[in-house]
């Protein structure tokens, strides 16, 4: 893509996806999570009146009275898109593939959050950890990371959301707002997610296809592997094998929904073909 091609891409998802940020998501974003952010400041001997919720129970037993801890709101947030480049994102049977939804859902939460003079940071990852943009402010920083979402090439086709995860947690020391937008089919990740929920407030964005829960009879297809790059042949017309697909893709989607549910974070399903913003609004205005 040429320097020309791919400017005309960032302003045309600028133009989409700024106006849905300004007009619909800036302040559902803003009172779902702006104030959440709480850092440990410092103890104090209890008063009257403290919330007993704040008693610090390790402190009041080692000088046998009662202490409080006492946070300080965090007046800016950091938000982290956690996004899956991996082979599978490039596929989609009706007017879009699964990358190029992936995408606008990032900008218009990124320019959600600058809205609020949020830093806004971006990791991609496949089976390795394949870019990282560290959080910053700002508009330019925003077009910085959708000309990446746009452009950039991934070194593997495969998937390992633990590894994304693991990666998060080691470089983002201080709570953030995380968003892990990807299309799930994967798995082993549930005890990664559980430890980076504690820490950070976590919300999966799961983007699919619909042709992806079920193989129509065809007969004999051969069908390529995005994230092997395997050609194999399948048998379209067996019962058992479309059955067979069918119950590995909802075992996927049940391991994701569980996953998230079990680390207290959040989930948004959303189709190629359905309006993702409705899905946002919707998740925010329920956690707002």
């Amino acid at each position: 893509m040429d320097t020309k091609e791919l400017l005309k891409k960032v302003r045309k998802i600028e133009i989409k996806t700024r106006r849905l940020s300004d007009h619909i998501f800036g302040g559902e974003y803003h009172s779902t999570f702006k104030g959440r952010g709480m850092t440990f400041s410092e103890v104090r001997k209890y008063q009257f009146g403290d919330d007993v919720r704040s008693i610090d129970w390790n402190v009041t037993a080692k000088y046998n009275e009662p202490f409080v801890k006492v946070f300080e709101e965090e007046r800016e947030l950091t938000m982290m898109l956690v996004v899956d480049v991996s082979g599978s994102e490039f596929f989609g049977t009706q007017s879009q593939f699964k990358k190029e939804v992936i995408t606008e859902i990032a900008a218009t939460l990124a320019f959600s959050a600058t809205q609020n003079n949020d830093k806004i940071g971006l990791l991609m990852f496949s089976d390795q950890i394949e870019n990282y943009i560290p959080p910053k402010k700002g508009k330019s920083h925003v077009l910085r990371i959708i000309r990446e979402l746009i452009e950039f090439k991934p070194k593997s086709k495969k998937t390992d959301i633990g590894k994304g995860l693991k990666y998060l947690s080691n470089v983002m020391k201080k709570k953030a707002i995380v968003f892990v937008l990807s299309d799930f089919i994967g798995d082993d990740y549930q005890q990664t997610l559980k430890i980076t929920g504690n820490k950070h407030d976590v919300t999966g964005i799961r983007v699919y296809d619909q042709r992806e829960k079920e193989i129509p009879n065809l007969g004999l297809v051969q069908m390529l592997d995005e994230e092997t790059n395997e050609y194999i042949t399948v048998n379209t017309g067996s019962k058992s094998v479309r059955r067979s697909y069918t119950d590995h893709y909802l075992d996927r989607v049940k391991y994701f929904e569980e996953s998230f549910k079990l680390s207290g974070s959040g989930v948004i399903n959303t189709r190629v073909d359905e309006s993702y913003v409705k899905k946002l609004l919707g998740y925010f205005k329920r956690r707002g």
